[in-house]
Formats: C-alpha cells, sequence, structure tokens
C-alpha cells in the first residue's frame, strides 16, 4: 500500500473505533453501584482502548496527509495534533484501567462511597486541565489539516470538514445523553470514513491506466497528481 492508502486506512479505522468507543462503553449513573459494575466491566475498558488507538490513528492520518498532500501548514498540523494526543492518553489510560480498579472495588465491597474517587481523579484540577488542552489541541490540529484540504485542491474541499467538527465538539459531547454520544461517534466514523473515501478516490484518479487513441495504456493526468507522487 502507498502513503495515500496508508493515511486513508488510518482515518477510516480511527473513525470507526471512535464510534465503537460511544457505541460500545456501558452508560449508568456513575453515582450508584450500577455505575460501579459498568467502569468495572470488560466493555469499559474495550471502549476507552477503541479511543485511545482512534487518537494515535487520526493523528498519524494528519502526518500521512502531509506526506501525500505537502501543503506548509499540514505539518503543524500534525505536530499540534501528536501534542494533542500526548496530553489526552494519560487521561484515557486512568479512564480506561484506574476507574476500572476502583468500579471493581466498589462492587466487590458494595461500598458506593468509593466511587467519589472517581470524581476525585476526573477533575482534579492537574488532570482535567492537561485533558481538556490535549482535546483542544487535538481539534486545532483536524481543522488546520481541513483548511488545508481545503486549499489544496487535491481532494474535495469539504472532505476534511465532518472531521474537524466532530473533534471541535469533543468536549461538549461529554454533557451530552447516550444517544448525543453516540452520535458524535457516528459523525467521527461518517468524517473519518469520507476523508478515507477521498483520499482512496483521489489516489485511484491519479494512477488509473488509460487508453490512447492507439490503444496504448497511459497514466491519467489529473489534479491530483500530487497523490500519485506520494507513492
Amino acid at each position: 500500500m502507498n502513503r495515500a492508502r496508508l493515511t486513508a486506512s488510518a482515518f477510516a479505522a480511527g473513525g470507526v473505533l471512535f464510534l465503537l468507543y460511544q457505541a460500545a462503553r456501558p452508560y449508568a449513573d456513575e453515582t450508584t453501584l450500577e455505575g460501579a459494575a459498568a467502569m468495572a466491566s470488560p466493555s469499559w475498558a474495550a471502549a476507552h482502548l477503541a479511543a485511545s488507538i482512534g487518537f494515535v490513528l487520526v493523528s498519524l492520518g494528519i502526518l500521512g496527509l502531509y506526506l501525500v498532500l505537502g501543503g506548509r501548514r499540514l505539518l503543524p498540523a500534525a505536530v499540534v495534533a501528536w501534542l494533542g494526543a500526548g496530553l489526552t492518553l494519560p487521561y484515557y489510560g486512568a479512564e480506561t484501567f484506574g476507574l476500572q480498579v476502583i468500579g471493581a472495588r466498589a462492587v466487590r465491597d458494595r461500598d458506593v462511597t468509593l466511587i467519589e474517587l472517581v470524581d476525585q481523579f476526573r477533575f482534579a484540577p492537574a488532570a482535567v486541565t492537561v485533558f481538556a488542552a490535549g482535546l483542544v489541541l487535538l481539534a486545532v490540529g483536524v481543522v488546520m489539516a481541513a483548511v488545508e484540504i481545503r486549499r489544496s485542491g487535491a481532494l474535495r474541499r469539504w472532505s476534511g470538514l465532518p472531521l474537524a467538527v466532530g473533534f471541535a465538539l469533543f468536549i461538549p459531547q461529554f454533557y451530552g445523553s447516550p444517544a448525543v454520544r453516540i452520535a458524535h461517534g457516528a459523525l467521527l466514523a461518517a468524517g473519518g470514513l469520507w476523508l478515507a473515501y477521498d483520499l482512496w478516490r483521489a489516489d485511484g484518479r491519479a494512477t488509473a491506466p488509460a487508453r490512447t487513441a492507439s490503444g496504448t495504456a497511459t497514466e491519467v493526468a489529473t489534479g491530483t497528481a500530487a497523490v500519485g507522487a506520494a507513492r
């Protein structure tokens, strides 16, 4: 696989993983033992790991866009997204494994007061500040990439828009209902798949053979030559 298609695969897989994160995670009142059982479940860990991998794949995808399309703003976008992922992942790691331990202990001891530790972690000033900063940087990086995609002319102008909107809404969606959160995951999946499709399609146009009048196969010269050059 060439760079364009590897990049497309990263965006597609990342988007789908964000949908799995929102759809597969258990939802319950997290001030109760039912909520503790949800946090202690394997599906809780699996869902949050899916989101963590999604952050990594989208960040790598932006680097791939730089390698495929060039563009002076795509490398800074990739760096900003990497910084954002780096700041976000420690918090997600604690959500994945730390909260699972707290939930399991609360269920085992039938002690609902242990769940207070969850909010003590989540809203600790240092933890929540680093987490919020990471998500903001990720959103900025994806928006920068979407703007550069629009300017490049190699892909459809709005190819990066749905993914950019999804990342811009990452913090607000935490305050939504389960249905809103699953819809947010669907938006990220649609954004990742749309961008992946456009990259794959543009790469195919840049390298597909065409018949000349004499029947000889030649490469199609298109406006997506930058994509073809990344092979």
